[in-house]
């Protein structure tokens, strides 16, 4: 089934179609994102969505055990902790390299993450793709039965959890500067809330507001939080009116512990199938001989940051903060989508969200990054090996 959508999207794919495709994208912002947008979808079957199904319900099982944040408080020790944690993430993003493995393909867990993905992007995305093949409308990149109406009413429910629009911010470090601002941008289009800069925040009190267009001062009751810390140490020109650590009155719509607690931080945990060999570097009893087969990953970066693929021995020994480097095997990515020209490799995201109120999250849609080169990564996107983001998309 899915192979003959294979053949024939390549049959109708033409270059004239994507530059229009990219164009329908720009028009509706006059902007088209810094990050490179694939040529196709990934057609994903039956059998590999049930893989990526149960290897995702088995990360949740792991933050789901009792004990799960005791064993993440050192996470909290070595960044800054933020008052009013939640019992749980509100977001997930899990991603899995598409592998093969005694000639078989199975998903194995690269990294997860407590944090908010593009989940407005990709909803759009999946609208300009069948705008301009129809016959993609046969398929959904929606999980759980969704349709967009659900999808969308379920990221209302998450990111507003019942606050007027204009009471509940996106707040980002310089959000027009973001290579993720496109989804930025349909997120203010979908749901109506203002994006709105760290420094543009007004403190009075243990209360925050903003300015709105007008020049009136609102009340902020809640905040999707889309500020990555790492960012956020880096920038010491910022003039902030609060700090993250205050004990404010608000609400947090993706608290930004969870981005250190589910991180690469719960790797070297995670036991079975879908999960590759990683090691704490302050656990690493010898330095394996072989640290070619290896990658020596940072918990805590975003989008590839301060990864190094061939690692060398010295690399290791350099690492001062070892509790904060994991040393990972790599894995063999399956060249898996037949282009018009070569094959290529493959890796899905997962995305979640877990309201408040909810004892499970619900799994709601996907967003997959190709690349023909060893390694594949938002910060490759200039490589000439790497094809881009899209969207995988699943039979009913």
């Amino acid at each position: 089934m899915l192979k003959n959508y294979r053949e024939f999207f390549n049959s109708q794919f033409s270059q004239e179609k994507y530059l229009a495709f990219l164009d329908d994208i720009r028009r509706d912002f006059d902007y088209l994102p810094t990050f490179r947008i694939a040529e196709t979808p990934f057609f994903i079957s039956k059998e590999l969505q049930a893989k990526l199904m149960e290897g995702s319900q088995q990360v949740i099982d792991f933050i789901q055990k009792p004990g799960f944040k005791a064993l993440t408080e050192k996470s909290l020790a070595v960044n800054s902790s933020v008052p009013k944690e939640d019992g749980h993430p509100q977001f997930m993003a899990i991603d899995f390299g598409i592998c093969e493995e005694n000639g078989e393909i199975v998903p194995k867990l690269i990294e997860v993450q407590g944090f908010p993905s593009i989940f407005n992007f990709q909803m759009n995305l999946f609208e300009k793709l069948t705008s301009h093949y129809p016959f993609l409308g046969e398929l959904t990149p929606y999980l759980n039965g969704m349709d967009k109406d659900s999808y969308l009413e379920k990221l209302k429910e998450v990111i507003l959890n019942g606050h007027p629009k204009e009471n509940v911010v996106l707040l980002e470090i310089e959000p027009e500067k973001q290579n993720t601002k496109i989804d930025f941008y349909y997120c203010k289009q979908d749901l109506g809330i203002p994006i709105i800069c760290v420094t543009e925040v007004i403190k009075k009190g243990d209360t925050l507001f903003y300015k709105d267009e007008a020049g009136n001062l609102i009340e902020i009751k809640r905040l999707y939080n889309r500020v990555i810390f790492d960012e956020l140490e880096l920038r010491k020109d910022l003039i902030l009116d609060f700090s993250f650590s205050d004990h404010l009155n608000v609400e947090w719509a993706g608290h930004p512990n969870w981005f250190f607690r589910v991180s690469k931080f719960i790797l070297p945990y995670l036991k079975g199938e879908y999960f590759i060999e990683s090691t704490l570097l302050s656990e690493l009893e010898e330095i394996p001989e072989d640290l070619e087969n290896y990658v020596l990953k940072p918990l805590f970066s975003f989008s590839g940051t301060g990864v190094v693929f061939h690692v060398k021995k010295s690399d290791v020994e350099a690492v001062q903060e070892k509790d904060l480097y994991v040393l990972q095997k790599k894995v063999n990515y399956a060249p898996i989508i037949q282009a018009p020209e070569g094959m290529i490799k493959a890796e899905v995201r997962i995305l979640a969200v877990w309201p408040e109120k909810d004892e499970n999250p619900t799994f709601m849609s996907n967003l997959v990054r190709l690349s023909r080169g060893e390694m594949i990564g938002v910060k490759f996107n200039k490589d000439k090996d790497w094809v881009g983001g899209t969207i995988g998309l699943f039979e009913h």
